[in-house]
C-alpha cells in the first residue's frame, strides 16, 4: 500500500484520468422508431473517434417524449450521477438537441445543461453543425435550435389532433380504452375487414383505419340489463353492480364491476352506434382538461346500436338529474345541515342523503372528507390511523414486491412482471402473488386475543402474502400465506385462531416467505409449461410408443 498511487478526488491528475472519458445520451420518442437507437448511436461513435473520446457509459430513454424530463429515467439518471460526484466521465454525447428534448420552455433545457457544466461535465450535440464551444455564435444557434425542437412538437400536435378530428368524424376508432361489450376491427381504406385488434395490439399501416364491433351476444344482453335497470327499474350504480357481482358476470378486464364502470356504460354513446372524440385533451404533456361540448367530434359508428335512442336519452336525463353541481360552501352548508340532523357523520350517510354530494366529490374538492370534516366544526372518533400511513404502507408493499420479484428472475429465472400499482407480481400473465396490510385492532381489551384486519380489494387470483402489524401499526409482526379466493366479504379477519380456517400459513420473516413463494410460484410454472408443451402420442392402452427391439442371442 505504501507505493500505491492514490488519486484524491478534484486534483488535476484525477480530472486527467476522466478526460477522455465520455457518456452517450440516446432517446427515441416511440417504440416505432426501432431503429432510431442505433443510427444515434452510430453517429456518436464516429464523432467519440474523431475527438479521440472512450464512451464509458450509455444512459437511454427508448419510446419517451421529449417534452419534459418526468419519464425519462435515462435522463433521471444521467442528471443524479452528474450531480452527486459518481459520473466518471467528463463529457455527454448527444445526437442533436432535439433529442435532449423538446422542453416546451426552452429554459428547462438549458437549466440541465448548465448543471452537467457546474458539475465540470461539457454536453456535445455530436449531429450538430456547431460546436457547443459556450461562444456567441454556438450560444445563439444553440437556442434558436431548441425553440425550433419545441416548434416542432407543437405544430405536430395540432396537425395530429386536426387528424384524429376528421378520422373520428368519419365514424373510425381514435385511440382511448374500448368500453365493454366492444371490440376493434381493422379495416383498410376501402373498409374492408381485416383483422380483430387485440388489447394492445396496433394497426400497421397509415392508411388502415379502426371501427367498432360488437362483442358476443352475452355482453350486448348485460349491457341491454344495466340500462333496463337503471331507466325502468330505478336501480341505483351500487345495486346493479352488486348484482352484477352476485352473479359472477366479470366486466371487460376479467374483473369485479364498480360504480364507476356501471355509469360509464350508461353514458357511453358508442352503444347508440356513435362515436364521442375530444371530451378531453392533454396537450403536450399538460394537465387534462375537460373541452366544452361543442368542441366534441361526433361520428357515425358504423355499428348497429346495442341500446335504442329512446332509453339512452332517458338513461341520460337520469343521469343529469344526479349530478349537482353546487360551490363548495354550498357543499359545506348541506353537509353541516345533514349533521345536524343525522347527528353524527360517516360516508354511508353522506351517500345515502338526497341533496348531498357524493364522498368523491368532498374528497376532490378537499382533499380529504376529514378536512370537509374539520371545515364545518366536526371531529370523526374513528382511528383514521391508516388513513394517514396509507402512503408508507403502499410504498412498503411496493418494496416487498420489488424483492421478490428480483429473487425469482435471479434464481429462477422466472419473467416477472409488476401488477397492480406495484404491489402485485404476474407470471406469464396470470396474476402471482399480491402484497397487502393487515392492521392489529387497537379497540381489543387485555383480556382478548389480538385481531387483525385486512381489506383484500376485491383480489380473486394468485395468492395473498400478507403484512401482519404489530400492535402499534407502525412495524410488522410477521407474514402470512393464503388464497385469494376466500369465502369471506370484502373485509378478512386474521386473528391466530382463524388462520386454520382461511388456509393460512404463518411465516416470522419476510425470507422465509420468499422461500416458500419460490417453491410454490416455481411449480405452478413448472405446471404450466407442461401444459402448453406438445404430448408424447400414447397407444390405446395410454402409454407412449415404443420401437420394440430385437435381442439376439
Amino acid at each position: 500500500m505504501a507505493n500505491s498511487l492514490v488519486i484524491r478526488k478534484g486534483t488535476a491528475l484525477e480530472r486527467r484520468s476522466r478526460a477522455l472519458r465520455a457518456a452517450q445520451y440516446v432517446r427515441m420518442s416511440t417504440e416505432l422508431q426501432r431503429y432510431s437507437i442505433q443510427n444515434q448511436a452510430a453517429a456518436i461513435a464516429a464523432y467519440a473517434q474523431q475527438k479521440n473520446l472512450t464512451i464509458v457509459r450509455t444512459y437511454v430513454d427508448e419510446g419517451r417524449s421529449g417534452l419534459r424530463i418526468k419519464g425519462r429515467p435515462g435522463l433521471i439518471e444521467l442528471i443524479e450521477d452528474v450531480q452527486s460526484g459518481n459520473a466518471d466521465f467528463d463529457h455527454i454525447l448527444v445526437y442533436d438537441v432535439s433529442r435532449w428534448g423538446r422542453f416546451q420552455d426552452v429554459d428547462e433545457s438549458a437549466h440541465y445543461e448548465f448543471v452537467c457544466k457546474q458539475n465540470g461535465v461539457r454536453i456535445a450535440y455530436c449531429a450538430e453543425q456547431f460546436e457547443n464551444d459556450g461562444s456567441l455564435l454556438s450560444s445563439i444557434v444553440k437556442n434558436i435550435k431548441r425553440v425550433m425542437a419545441a416548434e416542432y412538437s407543437r405544430e405536430l400536435s395540432v396537425k395530429v389532433h386536426t387528424g384524429q378530428c376528421r378520422i373520428a368524424s368519419l365514424g373510425f376508432r381514435v385511440g382511448g380504452p374500448l368500453g365493454y361489450g366492444l371490440r376493434r376491427m381493422m379495416v383498410d381504406e376501402n373498409k374492408n375487414a381485416k383483422t380483430r385488434l387485440n388489447k394492445g395490439e396496433r394497426k400497421a399501416l397509415q392508411t388502415d383505419r379502426v371501427r367498432l364491433e360488437h362483442g358476443s351476444p352475452e355482453e350486448s344482453a348485460v349491457i341491454r340489463w344495466i340500462f333496463n335497470q337503471f331507466v325502468a327499474e330505478r336501480k341505483s350504480y351500487t345495486e346493479i353492480r352488486r348484482q352484477l357481482n352476485d352473479a359472477q358476470i366479470d366486466n371487460h378486464n376479467g374483473r369485479l364491476w364498480t360504480d364507476g364502470m356501471i355509469s360509464t356504460i350508461l353514458a357511453n354513446e358508442n352503444y347508440v352506434g356513435k362515436i364521442v372524440y375530444n371530451r378531453t385533451s392533454r396537450r403536450l404533456g399538460q394537465r387534462l382538461v375537460k373541452n366544452p361540448i361543442h368542441a366534441w367530434v361526433r361520428g357515425d359508428a358504423a355499428i348497429d346500436p346495442i341500446i335504442d335512442p329512446d332509453t339512452f336519452a332517458k338513461a341520460q336525463t337520469l343521469l343529469a338529474e344526479r349530478r349537482l353541481e353546487i360551490s363548495e360552501e354550498e357543499m359545506l352548508t348541506r353537509l353541516r345541515m345533514t349533521l345536524r340532523r343525522k347527528g353524527k357523520l360517516n360516508s354511508r350517510i353522506i351517500n345515502t342523503t338526497l341533496g348531498v354530494n357524493h364522498v368523491s366529490s368532498y374528497v376532490k374538492h378537499f382533499g380529504s372528507l376529514r378536512k370537509a370534516y374539520s371545515l364545518i366544526g366536526y371531529t370523526v372518533s374513528r382511528d383514521c390511523d391508516w388513513i394517514d400511513t396509507k402512503k408508507l404502507w403502499t410504498d412498503e408493499l411496493t418494496r416487498h414486491a420489488d424483492r421478490l420479484s428480483w429473487t425469482l428472475t435471479a434464481d429462477l429465472g422466472l419473467t416477472v412482471e409488476s401488477a397492480h400499482g406495484g404491489i402485485a407480481i404476474d407470471l406469464n400473465g396470470k396474476r402471482g402473488v399480491t402484497f397487502l396490510v393487515a392492521r392489529q385492532l387497537t379497540t381489543r381489551g387485555p383480556d382478548h386475543a389480538p385481531q387483525w384486519k385486512l381489506n383484500r380489494r376485491q383480489i380473486q387470483t394468485g395468492l395473498l402474502a400478507i403484512l401482519r402489524l404489530d400492535k402499534s401499526n407502525r412495524a410488522i409482526e410477521d407474514y402470512l400465506l393464503l388464497p385469494s379466493r376466500l369465502k369471506a366479504g370484502r373485509y378478512v379477519w386474521l386473528s391466530d385462531d382463524a388462520l386454520t380456517r382461511h388456509h393460512a400459513v404463518r411465516f416470522p420473516t419476510f425470507e422465509k416467505l420468499v422461500h416458500e413463494l419460490k417453491v410454490r410460484l416455481g411449480e405452478a410454472t413448472r405446471a404450466e409449461s407442461a401444459k402448453r408443451a406438445p404430448r408424447n402420442k400414447r397407444t390405446k392402452q395410454g402409454r407412449p410408443k415404443t420401437k420394440s427391439a430385437r435381442v439376439r442371442h
